[in-house]
């Protein structure tokens, strides 16, 4: 509801499974690096919701970027940069684990 607020598109955990599959699609994690090596979605990287540059994204500001985090001013920092396809995963990683979706650990 939060991200809606934000003028933010979401995603759900099911939808983004589906959309790796479909298509390339940049998953990014920032949330702690210690949840991060617990557990996270099957090729997210991690970056710091505070100090990731443009150059930590990909340099097409059209391609689809998803985000989960516990906070959604990182997508935001992300549309200030000029990249017009962000969205959010709602539901985070715990959303992720519920579903019973596939999931990477470690580095």
């Amino acid at each position: 509801m939060f991200a809606l607020l934000m003028g933010l598109k979401t995603i759900s955990p099911d939808r983004l499974q589906q959309m790796r599959q479909e298509q390339p699609v940049t998953v990014i994690d920032v949330n702690s690096p210690q949840s991060w090596m617990k557990a996270h979605v099957p090729g997210a990287m991690n970056l710091d919701p505070t100090s990731f540059r443009e150059g930590d994204l990909p340099p097409d500001k059209g391609a689809p970027l998803i985000f989960y985090c516990s906070n959604l001013l990182c997508q935001s920092r992300a549309k200030k940069m000029g990249y017009g396809n962000v969205t959010v995963m709602s539901a985070g990683i715990s959303g992720w684990l519920s579903a019973g979706l596939p999931i990477e650990a470690g580095a």
